[in-house]
């Protein structure tokens, strides 16, 4: 497919952009420039990327007229190099297609993380503890800044669920492939009879929600104040630092007590029931406009079994797209890369076929 104009679209949108940003008044609204900024670096990136490419074919294209000349040495070591060329064609190729293709507008957000430990007790908790590591340790790999806003552990030093908030570069359109129901197979360090149970844990990856895309009304919230229960020091068993809010129409409700002040939490309670309210107005729309929804590739439904990690073969499946590794140590070490980007090129060939190029 030739997506020289689309590259012509992002080279003039990158010049409006350094126009504005050479404009003195351009950080007077902060939270513009910054969208402003990242879509600035996200354009920088993709023309990159297709100089990079159109370089690589260049390339190609000069070793293979190399490859049949008269000089022997000159042709056998461009010979060589053309199938290395080809692979960084193909590669550079799909990176150009899932850069072009029609980007959610949450996709740049960021997010907040629910992990909730589901069907098997102390073992479902302590697999949820071990996605929390995962995931930070992901994030702390691509340079994004994860904060622990909220938990509630369990008596065995897992968690029954936890919220982890993940600030950067694209998290949302990265992460969102994690929601679902995640099942571990494994032998509990409780078994006594090496006896292999199955547990799972439920993953909610939310795009984190503004003030200005869901109002919170007064009279929609009850919001009480309690002590702080369970670990935590003296200083959060002695004060009534946890802060409970019911969202009255919905039924929502959120409590945190992980914070160091009162209105720490309320300021963090308040922020993940607005993004769950968010979460829920997008499913909405997205359930109007999509009946198919259910079938496609990222699509957040949390009822959804979507990967199966067995500890004695160390292999995990992704369901939801058939691919099987077995490199579950460097999964759960925190190496999402190969998953995420076999996840990305399922929905980048599922969008191309909707859009009729494929």
């Amino acid at each position: 497919m030739d997506y020289s104009s689309l590259i012509a679209q992002r080279r003039r949108r990158i010049g409006e952009i350094d126009d504005m940003m050479a404009d003195a008044s351009f950080f007077n609204d902060p939270k513009k420039a910054g969208e402003i900024v990242r879509e600035h670096r996200k354009i920088k990136s993709t023309l990159e990327t297709w100089e990079r490419l159109e370089s690589a074919k260049r390339q190609l294209e000069e070793n293979e007229e190399l490859s049949k000349g008269d000089d022997a040495d000159f042709a056998e070591m461009a010979k060589e190099e053309i199938p290395g060329l080809q692979a960084e064609i193909a590669k550079l190729s799909e990176e150009i297609q899932y850069a072009l293709l029609p980007a959610d507008p949450n996709e740049d957000r960021d997010a907040i993380v629910e992990i909730r430990a589901g069907a098997g007790g102390d073992e479902a908790s302590l697999f949820a503890a071990e996605l929390l590591r995962l995931y930070q340790r992901y994030a702390e790999g691509r340079g994004w800044k994860t904060e622990h806003l909220s938990s509630s552990p369990s008596e065995v030093g897992g968690f029954k669920e936890v919220f982890l908030r993940v600030t950067g570069d694209e998290v949302f359109r990265t992460l969102k492939y994690e929601s679902g129901v995640h099942r571990v197979q494994r032998v509990p360090a409780t078994e006594t009879q090496g006896r292999i149970h199955t547990s799972t844990v439920t993953v909610a990856v939310m795009p984190e929600a503004e003030e200005v895309d869901v109002e919170l009304k007064p009279d929609d919230l009850r919001i009480e104040v309690c002590r702080a229960g369970g670990a935590g020091g003296q200083h959060v068993n002695r004060t009534e630092s946890a802060v409970q809010v019911f969202h009255l129409p919905t039924g929502l409700y959120v409590r945190c007590e992980d914070g160091r002040s009162q209105g720490q939490n309320k300021e963090r309670a308040l922020q993940i029931m607005r993004t769950r309210l968010y979460e829920m107005k997008l499913r909405e729309e997205q359930e109007k406009h999509s009946a198919h929804r259910r079938a496609q590739i990222g699509s957040g439904d949390r009822s959804e079994k979507i990967r199966t990690y067995n500890f004695p073969q160390s292999r995990i499946t992704d369901h939801r797209i058939g691919f099987t590794s077995h490199n579950l140590s460097g999964v759960m070490a925190g190496d999402l890369s190969e998953l995420t980007g076999e996840l990305q090129k399922a929905e980048m060939a599922e969008k191309l076929s909707e859009a009729g190029v494929r």
